[in-house]
Order: C-alpha cells, then sequence, then structure tokens
C-alpha cells in the first residue's frame, strides 16, 4: 500500500471513529505533534540572508511546477521512480484543486 493510501485510510478512519479512538491515537503522537521549533539566531540570520538574496534577484526562485519538473528529472535519473514521483504530483495537484 502506498503513502498515500495509508494516510488516505487514515484520514477516513478518524473523520468516522467515535471520540475515544481518536484520543487514543492521539496519544500514540501527541510528542510528535506538539513539538514546537524555535529558530536559533543563527537559523534567522541564515533565513534573513536567503530573504535579502531573494528580493535582491542575486538567487532564483522557482514556480511548483518548475520544482516539480526538476524532482521528477532528478528521481527518473537515479531510478525508475521517475513514474511514482508523477503519480505522487498528480494525487498532490488533484487534493489541491
Amino acid at each position: 500500500m502506498t503513502l498515500a493510501a495509508v494516510k488516505e485510510k487514515l484520514h477516513d478512519f478518524i473523520e468516522h471513529a467515535d471520540g475515544k479512538k481518536v484520543k487514543a491515537m492521539y496519544t500514540l503522537v501527541e510528542n510528535d505533534i506538539e513539538q514546537d521549533y524555535e529558530f536559533t539566531d543563527e537559523d534567522m540570520k541564515e533565513l534573513d540572508s536567503r530573504w535579502e538574496d531573494y528580493l535582491s534577484g542575486k538567487t532564483k526562485s522557482y514556480t511548483l511546477e518548475e520544482s516539480k519538473e526538476h524532482v521528477d528529472k532528478v528521481l527518473k535519473r537515479r531510478s525508475d521512480k521517475g513514474m511514482e514521483a508523477r503519480a505522487f504530483f498528480k494525487e498532490a495537484d488533484e487534493k489541491i484543486k
């Protein structure tokens, strides 16, 4: 079963499960969900630097479609996972719409 299929089954289960089961599942993953990440000063400096580079035109930005094409090409070159990537992006696009 693909990861997307597992997520869909879990989502459907949670939507229709009674509160007791949902609370039990939440308890299992609560620590992962509740973790807050705080950026360090070094992180913030890096983000600020990248943002300034973007605003000044020093770095190039990419559209979602360009990013998808790049990932697809890289995966296709590495192995036969090119089809898997296309299927993933197609499914993601359909869910967004």
